[in-house]
C-alpha cells in the first residue's frame, strides 16, 4: 500500500474536519446541545413524567425524546409539525401535520403541551397570540420555552442585536451574518419569520404560567413558560 497515499489521505480528512466553518458548526452544535440538555434535566425534575401521561410537542421531532429522556420511563408523544417528516419510528409517537395556531385535538387532550423554540416563528404577534391560546386550551401542564429579545446574540442567525433593526435592514445586512454563511438559503425566511418576544408579551400570553429564566453568565437567554 503507498504510505504517501494514505497520510495525503489522512491529512485531507483532518483538513476538512478543522475547516473554519466546520470547525464553527461544530462549535455551535455543542453549545446547542449543552443548553437543550439543561432544560430538558429541568423539564424532567419539574414534572417528572410517568408512563400514563400524554404529551404534544408542538414544532418538535423524535430526535428530542430519544436522546434526552434515555433516563426515563417512556411516554406517549404526539408529534405536531406543519410540515410531514419520517424520523418518527415505533408505537411511542404520532405525527401530526397540523397549525400550532388551530390544533385539531379537543380541549385538555393532553396531559403536557411541550415546545422549544417555536413560537417566534409565528411571524406575527396575532398568530403568536393563537399559538398560546390553543396550547393552554388542549393541556393541563404547559412547558413552552422561546428565545429572550433581550438576549445580545439573536440566536437563530447568530448575529448580535440585529433582532432590534427593521426588517428591511436585516435582509439588507444578513448577508454578512454567520447564519448567511452556513446556511445562505435559510437567512431571508428566517428574518421574515421570526419575531423574537419581550419578557413583558410573553407573560402577557401566558398568564396562569410561571415564567422561568435560562441564564448564560447572568443574563437571560430564554424564558420558559411553566404551568405544573
Amino acid at each position: 500500500m503507498d504510505t504517501d497515499v494514505v497520510s495525503g489521505g489522512r491529512a485531507a480528512e483532518r483538513t476538512r474536519a478543522t475547516s473554519p466553518r466546520q470547525a464553527f458548526d461544530l462549535l455551535c452544535g455543542k453549545v446547542f446541545i449543552h443548553f437543550r440538555r439543561r432544560r430538558m434535566r429541568r423539564f424532567f425534575e419539574l414534572f417528572r413524567p410517568s408512563s400514563a401521561i400524554r404529551l404534544i410537542d408542538i414544532g418538535g421531532t423524535a430526535q428530542t425524546w430519544h436522546t434526552e429522556s434515555a433516563e426515563h420511563e417512556p411516554f406517549r408523544v404526539v408529534l405536531l409539525n406543519h410540515l410531514r417528516y419520517d424520523d418518527v419510528v415505533g408505537d411511542r409517537f404520532q405525527a401530526v401535520v397540523g397549525d400550532a395556531t388551530r390544533l385539531p385535538f379537543p380541549d385538555h387532550a393532553f396531559d403536557i403541551a411541550f415546545s422549544n423554540s417555536v413560537i417566534e416563528h409565528m411571524e406575527t404577534w396575532e398568530r403568536q397570540q393563537a399559538f398560546a391560546r390553543e396550547a393552554r386550551r388542549v393541556a393541563k401542564k404547559l412547558w413552552i420555552q422561546t428565545p429572550a429579545k433581550s438576549f445580545p446574540l439573536e440566536c437563530h442567525l447568530l448575529a448580535p442585536w440585529i433582532q432590534y433593526l427593521p426588517k428591511k435592514i436585516q435582509h439588507r445586512i444578513v448577508w454578512l451574518t454567520p447564519r448567511r454563511w452556513l446556511t445562505p438559503d435559510a437567512v431571508h425566511p428566517i428574518v421574515d419569520e421570526v419575531r423574537l418576544l419581550t419578557f413583558r408579551e410573553f407573560a402577557a400570553l401566558f398568564p396562569d404560567c410561571q415564567i422561568l429564566r435560562e441564564r448564560v453568565c447572568g443574563i437571560t437567554k430564554s424564558y420558559i413558560a411553566v404551568r405544573i
